[in-house]
């Protein structure tokens, strides 16, 4: 005996339910897929990216969002929550409800061990469909690491790397440097504590 179809979602009946919810879901082909909480480690990463970046950005016409901010892919259909997003000049959204975002210049996520391979495979293929998309950054939480995916003006990527507290994040457009330390300010690797005020 077949078991009966899921039944599909819409994404009007997906962003309703979204909306409605207490917790955070992705969308993609007709169905929702609940996100999982995030370590203290993580967070704190996130915040310290949102703070620096948006010290950076306060004289720009660049906005910062946490990861409450939606993103939908139009070209793949999928709506996700990015750990960090910059979008710059004019905001699109996809309706007036302006909650989710049409056209980020970079997208930053945190990887986790349930997500690692998620984030780094499928997720960046579909962030990398994204025309107005400049920069993709996954950021490590268990280590010292950051890497970069950069488009450039004829449209192939490159991968660059940070390793060292001493070195610094650095995005072209927008213009940003971050140091790693700041980056990883109250985070602990094994034994060594980073500076913690």
């Amino acid at each position: 005996m077949s078991t009966p179809p899921i039944p599909r979602l819409s994404p009007q009946q997906y962003l309703e339910r979204e909306r409605a919810a207490a917790f955070k879901s992705e969308y993609y082909q007709g169905e929702m897929f609940a996100m999982a909480g995030a370590s203290r480690e993580h967070n704190l990463i996130v915040a310290n990216l949102v703070r620096e970046i948006g010290n950076a950005l306060k004289d720009s016409d660049c906005e910062v969002y946490p990861s409450d901010m939606r993103l939908k892919i139009s070209a793949s259909g999928l709506y996700t929550y990015p750990d960090v997003t910059i979008a710059c000049g004019a905001p699109k959204f996809e309706d007036d409800e302006l909650d989710t975002l049409l056209n980020p210049v970079v997208l930053i996520e945190v990887l986790s061990e349930s997500t690692e391979a998620y984030d780094r495979g499928t997720k960046s293929a579909h962030y990398r469909r994204l025309p107005s998309l400049k920069h993709y950054v996954v950021v490590s939480q268990y280590q010292c690491s950051v890497e970069i995916l950069s488009r450039s003006s004829d449209d192939t990527w490159t991968l660059s790397d940070a390793s060292e507290l001493t070195e610094v994040l650095r995005l072209r457009t927008p213009s940003v440097s971050i140091p790693l330390a700041e980056v990883y300010r109250n985070i602990q690797f094994g034994d060594s504590h980073l500076h913690s005020s």
